[in-house]
C-alpha cells in the first residue's frame, strides 16, 4: 500500500478529499494533513511531515499546493510521486492581497460564515453551481474549519515564498491537475508549473472548477489512480514504500 499525504484548500478538510480516498482505498492508505493550527506554511509542513513515513505521495490542492512546495523546500527526498491540483507557484499579487485581507477584516467583523456562500461563484464551475449538495458541503467544511483557523490561514498565503525559482529544482515524478474552470487559479498558472518542473505532466479535469475532488470524484480518483501506478519512483527509493 502507497502511503498518501493529502493538503485540502482553504476552508477544506478531509472530506474535500473522501471520494479519491475512497477511489484509492486498494492501493493508498491515506493521511489528510490538518492546515488549520498554524499561520506559516513552513510550520503546516513541518505539522504533515510529523505524521508520515519516510516516503510517500503527494497531493496537494489550492493552498495546499503551497503546503507541498514548503514540504519539497524541507525535505523533497521523502516524497515518492507529486500531484499539484488547481493551485500556483506565484505569491500574491497586491489586489489578490488585498481581497484576502478585507476577507480576514469581514471574518472578524462577525460575519466569517457568509465567506464560504460568497465565495462558492469562483470556487465551482458553472455547471456545478446549482448543485446543492456540493455547495452544502463547501458551507459545511468552512464551518467545520472556522473562523480563527481561517484567518491563520488568510495569513499563511499572505506570506507565502514565491515558489517559480524553485520548480526547476522538483525532480520527483509530477503532475500538475487543474479543472478545465478553474477560475482562481486557471490553467496558465498550471501550465506556468508544469513548464518549470522537468518531465512534468499537465491534465487538465473537464467540467470542473477549482475543486475538482468535489465536483468530479470519480474522474479525479481515476486520474490519481493512474498518477500512483503509472509514474515511476525516484531513482534512490525502493519500490516498497511501506
Amino acid at each position: 500500500m502507497i502511503p498518501l499525504l493529502l493538503l485540502p484548500g482553504l476552508l477544506c478538510d478531509a472530506r474535500l478529499w473522501q471520494g479519491p480516498i475512497d477511489a484509492l482505498s486498494d492501493i493508498a492508505v491515506a493521511t489528510v494533513a490538518d492546515l488549520t493550527q498554524d499561520d506559516r506554511f513552513e510550520a503546516m509542513a513541518d505539522r504533515a511531515l510529523a505524521a508520515m513515513p519516510p516516503f510517500f505521495a503527494m497531493a496537494g490542492l489550492s493552498m495546499g499546493g503551497y503546503v507541498a512546495f514548503a514540504i519539497l523546500r524541507r525535505q523533497p527526498h521523502r516524497v515518492s510521486r507529486l500531484m499539484l491540483m488547481d493551485t500556483s507557484a506565484r505569491p500574491d499579487t497586491d489586489a489578490s492581497a488585498r481581497r484576502r485581507r478585507a476577507l480576514i477584516a469581514i471574518s472578524a467583523s462577525g460575519r466569517f460564515h457568509g465567506v464560504a456562500p460568497r465565495m462558492l461563484p469562483d470556487l465551482l464551475h458553472p455547471d456545478s453551481l446549482d448543485n446543492e449538495r456540493i455547495g452544502q458541503e463547501i458551507v459545511a467544511m468552512a464551518t467545520r474549519v472556522g473562523r480563527d483557523a481561517f484567518v491563520r490561514q488568510q495569513t499563511a498565503i499572505l506570506h507565502r515564498l514565491d515558489s517559480r525559482p524553485d520548480l526547476a529544482s522538483i525532480q520527483v515524478p509530477s503532475w500538475i491537475v487543474v479543472g478545465a474552470g478553474d477560475r482562481i487559479t486557471p490553467l496558465p498558472l498550471a501550465q506556468e508549473i508544469a513548464a518549470g518542473i522537468p518531465g512534468s505532466r499537465l491534465e487538465v479535469v473537464a467540467g470542473c472548477g477549482h475543486l475538482p475532488p468535489l465536483e468530479a470524484p470519480q474522474a479525479t480518483g481515476a486520474l490519481m489512480r493512474r498518477w500512483l501506478t503509472e509514474m515511476p519512483q525516484n531513482p534512490w527509493q525502493t519500490a516498497d514504500l511501506t
